[in-house]
C-alpha cells in the first residue's frame, strides 16, 4: 500500500488501469502476481528482514521459478520524497530487478529521487494515455542492466549464427543446392582459374616503324649471306693451295728416291 492516505479517484483509477495493462503485457514472459485492493491474496516479497508488497511481482517461468523482479506504478501525486523513502528504497533491495512506472512528466523527478536516496532502480518507464490506449516508454536503464542486455544480445546472435551454420548432410542435395563443402571447393576452383592476359596492341608509332625495321633486317641478312660466301671461297682457296704444295713435295721425294 502507498503511504499516501488519500489518492484522487481519477488517479486511483488510472493507477489500477496501468497495473492491469502491465499484467496482461508481462504475462507472456513471467508469472505475474498482483497486489491490488480487490485481490483476495497479496503477494509479498522479502526485502532485508521484512516483507514488501509491490504492485506487480514477476517470477520466471523457465527452469527454477525464481523472482525476476518487482514493478511499482506511481501517479503524479505519489512521486515524492515520502514514497521514495518508505517504498522505493525497500524495493531496490529485493533480489531481482526493480521497474518503476511514473507518468510522462515525472520521469526526471523520479530519477533525481532515486539518485538522492540511492535507490537501486533497474529501469524507469513513463506512461501516457493516447485516446483509449496507454503508451509505455523506457526513459532510464541502469549500467548493470544495460551490460546484461548487451551480453544477452551477443549470445543470441552467436547462437543464431551457429544454428544457421549447422546444415544436415544431404540436405543440400535434396533441395537441389550444393552442400557447404561443395560450395567451398567451387569457390576455390574459381579462384585458381587463370584469366588470359591481355596482349598489348601495337601503337600507331610502332606500326609506322615496321617497314623501316623490315628493310634493315633485309639488308643485314644480305650482308650476312655475302660475308658467309666470301668465307667459304677463302677456305676453298686455302684448301686447294695446301693440296698443290703437298703434291709437289711428293714429286720431289719420288725423284730423289729414283736417282
Amino acid at each position: 500500500m502507498s503511504p499516501i492516505l488519500l489518492r484522487p479517484i481519477r488517479e486511483q483509477f488510472e493507477h489500477n488501469r496501468v497495473i492491469r495493462l502491465l499484467q496482461t503485457r508481462l504475462r507472456r514472459r513471467y508469472l505475474v502476481g498482483v497486489n491490488l485492493e480487490d485481490e483476495p491474496e497479496a503477494t509479498g516479497v522479502r526485502s532485508g528482514t521484512g516483507l514488501v508488497y509491490p504492485d506487480l511481482v514477476l517470477t520466471s517461468t523457465t527452469g527454477a521459478r525464481r523472482l525476476h523482479g518487482v514493478v511499482e506504478v506511481e501517479t503524479a501525486e505519489s512521486v515524492n520524497h515520502l514514497e521514495a523513502m518508505t517504498e522505493w528504497v525497500h524495493f531496490g533491495k529485493v533480489r531481482g530487478a526493480f521497474y518503476l512506472y511514473v507518468p510522462a512528466g515525472a520521469t526526471d523527478i523520479a530519477l533525481q529521487l532515486c539518485e538522492g536516496y540511492a535507490v537501486a532502480v533497474t529501469e524507469i518507464w513513463s506512461y501516457h494515455a493516447v485516446g483509449d490506449q496507454m503508451r509505455f516508454t523506457r526513459t532510464h536503464r541502469s549500467a548493470r542492466a544495460a551490460s546484461r542486455a548487451a551480453a544477452a544480445a551477443k549470445r543470441a546472435t552467436k547462437s543464431a549464427k551457429q544454428t544457421s551454420k549447422r546444415v544436415p548432410r544431404g540436405a543440400g542435395q535434396r533441395a537441389g543446392t550444393s552442400t557447404p563443402r561443395n560450395a567451398r571447393s567451387a569457390r576455390r576452383s574459381r579462384k585458381t582459374v587463370k584469366r588470359p592476359r591481355k596482349t598489348a596492341q601495337p601503337s600507331a608509332k610502332t606500326v609506322s616503324r615496321t617497314p623501316r625495321t623490315a628493310k634493315r633486317a633485309a639488308k643485314t641478312s644480305v650482308a650476312k649471306a655475302a660475308s658467309a660466301t666470301k668465307r667459304t671461297a677463302k677456305s676453298a682457296k686455302r684448301r686447294t693451295s695446301s693440296g698443290g704444295t703437298t703434291s709437289s713435295r711428293a714429286r720431289t721425294a719420288a725423284a730423289k728416291s729414283a736417282s
